[in-house]
């Protein structure tokens, strides 16, 4: 059983863009989404994955990832998954032995970054950068399950 340890956060500043190493594009979309569970396809450069998570709001969660042909999610996307489809920069720090994720959304979620850390234990402790601000982990709105219901360009609060 595959289980995914991680922690999301809003970003204080832009300090993080001078450390990034390397940033890869994602369009992704959501077939199901249960009170139990998510289904989505993804796409990154000539990669495609299913991957099945449950619904759990919190540091960790089980999450299962499978490879599928590019063509067969680029159809999948385009005729199957709910709209609108999640499309972000994942961009890739280094940071004191961890690798941060920082998401950069584009289309109905853009002006939304938010950086994720995963760990391998619950419980691992990590070094906060001076670029991290507030933790969101358990705020079911950063989600990208809830975003591609909920986009951000229609919320009605500042964060």
């Amino acid at each position: 059983m595959a289980i995914e340890i991680e922690h999301k956060f809003l970003l204080a500043n832009d300090g993080w863009r001078e450390c990034v190493t390397h940033s890869v594009r994602y369009r992704q979309g959501y077939l199901s989404s249960q009170a139990t569970s998510s289904i989505r396809v993804r796409i990154s450069d000539d990669h495609a994955w299913l991957n099945i998570k449950s619904a759990t709001i919190g540091t960790h969660r089980h999450e299962y990832e499978y490879e599928i042909p590019l063509a067969d999610a680029d159809e999948i996307l385009t005729n199957l998954c709910r709209k609108p489809l999640i499309e972000k920069t994942r961009h890739f720090v280094q940071d004191n032995g961890h690798t941060w994720e920082i998401d950069e959304f584009d289309g109905d979620n853009q002006g939304l970054i938010v950086a994720e850390i995963e760990l391998s234990a619950i419980g691992e402790n990590f070094e906060k950068p001076v670029w991290l601000g507030a933790e969101v982990t358990d705020d079911m709105r950063y989600y990208n399950n809830n975003l591609s219901q909920h986009p951000y360009s229609e919320w009605n609060v500042t964060l």
